[in-house]
């Protein structure tokens, strides 16, 4: 060979060879730092939304809302409902597997339900209008109703608080209040359980097992295509740390945008901050603790309703006028379809002086009142102070005991030792009564606060089984003032708190929580 053909080939094979190294290289873990860390892995057993982020990464549903809140098809193929509409038959897709290899089937879908129906609200109230179920086949079975119930697939499909994921059947055997010792799931991911560094980081696999629905992904429905080999949940919980890794490339996406930058990061074109409002806004709240003295005195609750000033409490997250509501005090999150103001009249008139005599009445005696707060939560930690501020105010001895926020989500669930927890909640879980924490609880005995008001049990009951929308917004007014009445809860206010992430991801899908799946890197 001349030295101008042996030249020729070493071109022709380099020219050959490079496509072939540029495919080869790995593309960098898609990286998304929560807001709080991941302690429970089971989403049974808290509603905690980094606990729903990680489970919609490793399992799946049987049904899910797309972007305009219709339930779709998720791992069903479909469903019938017989004329009186007692009847509901569903049927799987074929070939769905778990991770481990081995099919799914009707069977595990019937041991889910009954699992996550023994903890969730509206799946609480599913199991009472259900007189049987039971498999019809490998892959079908049947819920026949012993009353008419209208929440069937909203509640089979529903996002909000805890979410009915599919688990294998010996799993779903574990009780409701206990973790699953196993992470086997059907969904787009895999967790790799060898990888995860408490503290550090979390990391997940593409499942190769997963078949996602042939139809383009539709807010939570639709096909769960993973473009990435490798996610990780990643812990910085500094924020101006956190920030800085975004901006240089180090993480693509941030939870929740740490509220003191959303300003600039506005501004900066190597980003995308969500709207993150309406129902993606946040619902600041009071939980009391009713199960003990002296909020177990409906006098002592509403001298905090009469306390509670919204414009300073929300004033305290240094937010943009357009990301914060003034005064907001309806239950299902202002500019929402069921906002209304129902009830809202001593939440609109605050007044200390009111507040003191309510405390006087009810006798109280400056016993301490402990607070837990998270100083750790971004989200948490301004307007808890403020509304621990207002609180001392109209003469309470608060006993404030700062810790994180997984401390306080463990002491919370205990009757004693706690009196008020501030907390948020995530509007997507509210914005309507069948899901909404502040009214789906009531006298369940199940979430922290344990209040109850008798009068709301039949409202709710109706609610379930009214197929009009006009006389289901009549009933949901009706329950948040007998909810503002009863003081379930005490509204702090509502903000937005919107995702950041890098410009170069597209097709991220705002679902109110990330979801890692339908997303690419511009250019790959």
């Amino acid at each position: 060979m001349t030295k101008r053909g042996f030249l020729l080939g070493l071109a022709m094979l380099a020219g050959a060879a490079a496509p072939d190294a540029v495919a080869q290289q790995p593309q960098a873990p898609l990286r998304l730092v929560m807001n709080n860390e991941l302690q429970v892995l089971d989403p049974v057993v808290t509603p905690s939304v980094v606990t729903r982020a990680f489970a919609s990464m490793v399992w799946d549903t049987l049904a899910a809302p797309d972007s305009q809140g219709v339930m779709r098809p998720q791992m069903l193929q479909g469903w019938e409902v017989s004329a009186d509409r007692l009847t509901w038959s569903f049927t799987l897709r074929p070939g769905l597997e778990w991770s481990d290899g081995a099919p799914v089937t009707a069977e595990d879908c019937l041991a889910s339900i009954r699992r996550w129906g023994a903890r969730d609200g509206l799946g609480r109230q599913l199991l009472a209008a259900t007189s049987a179920m039971e498999a019809t086949g490998t892959n079908s079975f049947v819920l026949r109703l012993n009353r008419p119930f209208a929440l069937v697939m909203e509640a089979l499909g529903k996002t909000a608080t805890l979410v009915p994921y599919m688990m294998p059947a010996r799993l779903a055997a574990t009780p409701p209040g206990t973790q699953v010792t196993e992470i086997i799931g059907s969904g787009p991911f895999l967790f790799r359980r060898e990888e995860w560094r408490p503290g550090d980081r979390v990391v997940f696999a593409r499942n190769p097992r997963y078949r996602p629905r042939p139809e383009p992904a539709d807010g939570l429905a639709g096909g769960k295509v993973v473009h990435f080999e490798r996610a990780e949940f990643v812990s910085i919980p500094d924020h101006s740390t956190k920030v800085s890794a975004l901006l240089q490339g180090e993480i693509d996406y941030i939870e929740r945008a740490p509220l003191d930058f959303i300003e600039s990061l506005r501004r900066d074109r190597r980003v995308v901050v969500t709207k993150g409002l309406g129902a993606s806004e946040i619902f600041g709240a009071l939980t009391l603790n009713q199960a003990q003295p002296p909020f177990n005195d409906v006098r002592m609750r509403r001298a905090l309703q009469y306390a509670i000033q919204q414009p300073d409490v929300v004033a305290a997250t240094g937010l943009p006028d357009d990301m914060v509501h003034q005064r907001c005090f309806t239950i299902y999150m202002c500019d929402t379809p069921y906002a209304s103001d129902a009830g809202t009249g001593p939440l609109r008139d605050a007044s200390p002086e009111r507040a003191r005599a309510l405390l006087r009445e009810a006798g109280y005696n400056n016993e301490p009142i402990v607070v837990l707060h998270a100083r750790d939560s971004a989200l948490i930690d301004p307007i808890a102070l403020v509304a621990v501020d207002q609180m001392r105010r109209i003469g309470l001895n608060i006993d404030l005991q700062t810790t994180d926020w997984s401390t306080v989500a463990q002491r919370r669930t205990s009757r004693t030792g706690w009196h008020v927890v501030p907390l948020v909640w995530n509007g997507f879980d509210m914005p309507e009564p069948m899901v909404n924490p502040a009214l789906v609880y009531n006298c369940a005995n199940v979430y922290p606060g344990w209040w109850c008001d008798e009068r709301q049990v039949p409202l709710l009951r109706a609610y379930s089984e009214e197929p009009d929308p006009a006389k289901r917004r009549a009933l949901a007014a009706q329950l948040q003032a007998l909810a503002h009445e009863n003081v379930n809860v005490v509204p702090l206010g509502q903000f937005a708190s919107p995702a950041v992430y890098r410009a170069e991801l597209k097709g991220v899908i705002d679902a109110g929580y990330p979801v890692l799946w339908n997303i690419r890197r511009e250019g790959r």
